[in-house]
């Protein structure tokens, strides 16, 4: 079949031309479709797409033939129309058959609406048979494969060119009214016509097709699976339909659809387990466990309900936060209750289940919108389970402390030489306003609590978390709580590098120092720390390194690590080095590793040196990049911390 002539700007013709021109010339329509879209589509898809454009090309509405010849009008002259009508009525829906291809090969983004080829075709569909045309030769196979490292609008020249057999100049034009935005390099990457004639091979005509099955398995499952999920529709309609209404949304929860003891069970105030005030004093475990139910609330059944059904199934409104590693999921049976009452401009509810604490919040007046958070504290004990972030407030926080608790203080942690401002703990446990530590870029000062209880006194601070983190001191596998001066004295230093463990799941703080430094020229001793944020995931434990040189206000970070067990109980080594300039001038690499290292070596960025010891200075130029060796005293190597 050749092609008609359609050496002219396509017209607008009326439906009825349109459709003639359609079924006239309907299998070259259809594997022109087929040529242009994209081969990533796959044989099938391309095939039901490109007779879907086809016949989606039909023209909307009823147009005249007065109508028509007014939109053919160009410059106040008519257009040519090459001939019979249904020749004028091929350009038309051959322009809409090409945009539409062009178009199915734009990948799909949030930026924009899909447009209607973008989308898998409705119809035709075939189902249960996998089409596609008939194998060709290796010539054939090696033109596809060569179209499909072509794009687009370069598929589209070599199609108008091979197929419809048009000059280069109406190819542009046809190119430019079909929306090619560069159709000049389109043509360009059309390749060579020497083999134009292939074009014209069964490979490319969706026309004379082929029929396989789909995968029988997957579809019989499929249809399993549909009825099993029709059933369960039916099922859920009927109980919808259930007189009562005891399945309905609890406050901010999310509607109810089936029924589960277990999880009913677990969704009962009445259930909720409730510890009495003394059972802390005679337990083996000194943790959350112990806790007895406070607040003014614990005897609201509404209040507790609705906290309880947010939990299981947290609705659209519901705000929900969980630390690092905390599986946020329902319960898996009536939890213990720790405090129910009002707390400032909200109401909070506190709820342990062995593994997790979790926080309810909703507003004093309404319950359509709430906060859930959750951290995770299995194996607390009485050094970690001190206490409990009730309410954030104006740069401000409220703890719940442990039943063993006698007595509470807050100092500055970047002030070690203030005494500390003693806190009127109510008789829940509940104390005053505390002001939240600073936030990054702002450490003017560092707001810590000293909690008093249990023989000990210990000191835990605010990171953004349901439970504070607790700050201590000492070497890996000795650590103290902080009380001395000197202790704090370090901490005043460290402080301000706090932020960066913040909202990370930390359980304990540790700093140490492991080496004391002279430094060169006779400029003072420097201090070596290490500081160690443990999780309660214990997989994302976070070290870092940090130099103190005298006089300086806060320390400098020399080296940190992730997932690292250095500077714990599993690896207590530690090794870093910066570089250094001396109050004359002079630039030197200081470095120093715990008390494991018998020698340190440097070299690189030229500088070399070798010290014996776990301590070295060598000089070294600005700026200089080096590597850092150490040798510990039982023979082996090991690097600075990363």
């Amino acid at each position: 079949m050749t092609a008609p002539d359609t050496a002219t700007r396509p017209l607008s013709p009326d439906v009825e031309q349109a459709e003639a021109a359609i079924v006239e010339h309907y299998p070259r329509l259809v594997r022109l479709a087929y040529l242009v879209l994209p081969p990533a589509l796959g044989r099938n898809r391309r095939v039901l797409t490109a007779h879907s454009l086809a016949q989606r090309a039909l023209p909307r509405g009823r147009r005249d033939g007065a109508a028509a010849a007014q939109a053919a009008v160009q410059g106040g002259v008519p257009g040519q129309r090459g001939g019979a009508g249904p020749e004028s009525g091929y350009a038309y829906v051959r322009l809409r058959v090409l945009r539409s291809a062009l178009e199915a090969g734009i990948p799909l983004t949030f930026r924009a609406l899909p447009r209607r080829a973008q989308l898998p075709p409705v119809l035709p569909q075939v189902w249960g048979l996998r089409l596609f045309p008939r194998s060709g030769g290796a010539e054939e196979l090696a033109l596809d494969q060569w179209l499909a490292t072509l794009d687009g609008p370069g598929r589209a020249a070599c199609v108008l060119r091979a197929l419809e057999r048009l000059p280069e100049p109406e190819v542009l034009r046809v190119l430019t009214e079909a929306g090619v935005v560069n159709p000049a390099a389109a043509v360009a990457e059309s390749g060579d016509p020497s083999t134009d004639e292939l074009f014209a091979s069964p490979e490319f005509d969706p026309c004379v097709l082929q029929a396989r099955p789909t995968d029988l398995l997957r579809r019989r499952r499929l249809v399993r699976a549909g009825i099993a999920a029709g059933v369960a529709l039916a099922v859920c309609g009927v109980l919808l339909s259930l007189p009562g209404g005891g399945w309905g949304a609890d406050g901010a929860a999310a509607p109810l659809y089936a029924k589960n003891a277990a999880a009913e069970q677990a969704l009962d105030p009445g259930q909720l387990v409730r510890v009495a005030p003394t059972v802390w004093r005679t337990a083996s475990r000194t943790d959350y466990s112990g806790w007895p139910a406070r607040g003014d609330r614990v005897d609201d059944a509404a209040l507790l309900r609705r906290a309880l059904a947010v939990w299981a199934r947290p609705g659209r409104s519901v705000v929900v936060s969980a630390t690092p590693g905390t599986p946020s999921g329902p319960p898996m049976g009536p939890p213990q209750l720790l405090f129910a009452g009002t707390v400032d401009q909200a109401v909070v509810v506190l709820l342990y289940d062995g593994l997790r604490v979790v926080r309810y919040a909703e507003p004093r007046s309404g319950t359509e919108i709430a906060a859930l958070d959750f951290a995770r504290t299995d194996g607390a004990s009485a050094d970690t389970a001190a206490a409990l972030v009730l309410s954030r407030v104006d740069g401000n926080v409220r703890y719940l402390t442990a039943p063993w608790v006698t007595a509470a203080t807050q100092r500055d942690l970047l002030k070690p030489g203030d005494a500390p401002t003693g806190l009127e703990l109510t008789p829940e446990g509940i104390t005053p306003p505390v002001p939240s530590p600073a936030p990054e870029g702002t450490c003017t000062s560092w707001s810590a609590l000293a909690v008093t209880g249990d023989g000990a006194t210990r000191l835990i601070t605010d990171l953004g978390e349901l439970t504070p983190a607790r700050l201590t001191s000492g070497a890996p596998g000795a650590e103290r709580n902080v009380t001395e001066g000197a202790e704090l004295g370090d901490w005043s230093r460290i402080a301000c590098l706090l932020p960066s463990v913040r909202s990370h799941g930390v359980r304990t703080v540790n700093a140490w120092t492991y080496a004391k430094q002279p430094l060169p020229e006779g400029d003072g001793t420097a201090t070596w720390l290490c500081t160690r944020a443990e999780t309660w995931q214990g997989t994302a434990d976070r070290v870092q390194a940090q130099f103190l040189a005298p006089g300086a206000p806060l320390a400098a970070q020399a080296a940190k690590a992730e997932g690292s067990p250095a500077c714990g109980p599993r690896e207590p080594r530690v090794l870093a080095g910066v570089l250094w300039k001396s109050k004359a001038g002079q630039w030197y690499v200081l470095a120093a590793g715990s008390a494991q290292f018998a020698s340190l070596t440097v070299g690189g960025g030229q500088v070399s040196g070798v010290a014996v010891g776990n301590r070295l200075a060598v000089k070294a130029p600005a700026g200089a990049q080096v590597e850092l060796t150490g040798k510990l005293t039982d023979g082996s190597k090991a690097g600075v911390l990363r």
